[in-house]
């Protein structure tokens, strides 16, 4: 397995290579991380294991999942943050079809080319 949880250990050590980046990636992470903000912690918490489920990201799963238990999520509130997010990007893809499918229509316009592009045409 590639994924391992100690390698969370590792983000000081890149973060020291690359101290002015992640001095305000950590700064933008504390602000979203705030207890003070109109969306509730625990809200905030399950829309990065959402967005952890999207992006199919280990770390932040286990980062995220420990703290919406932390901030009180239900393992019911859990399972259904999962599934909702299933649904959506279930419908991102059906989103894509209907791109597919107006892309495909459009391509039955064109006149195919017979010959292709840089291609010599065969004689007679």
């Amino acid at each position: 397995m590639y994924a391992h949880p100690d390698d969370l250990h590792r983000a000081r050590s890149v973060g020291a290579a690359a101290a002015p980046e992640f001095a305000a990636w950590r700064a933008f992470q504390d602000a979203v991380d705030r207890e003070d903000g109109a969306v509730p912690r625990r809200y905030r918490e399950l829309i990065s294991v959402a967005v952890a489920l999207v992006t199919q990201c280990a770390y932040c799963l286990d980062v995220h999942t420990a703290a919406a238990r932390r901030h009180g999520v239900s393992a019911e509130e859990l399972a259904e943050t999962a599934f909702v997010t299933a649904s959506v990007r279930a419908g991102g893809s059906l989103a894509h079809a209907l791109l597919a499918d107006r892309l495909f229509e459009h391509h039955g316009h064109a006149a195919p080319s017979a010959t292709p592009p840089g291609a010599v045409a065969p004689t007679g």
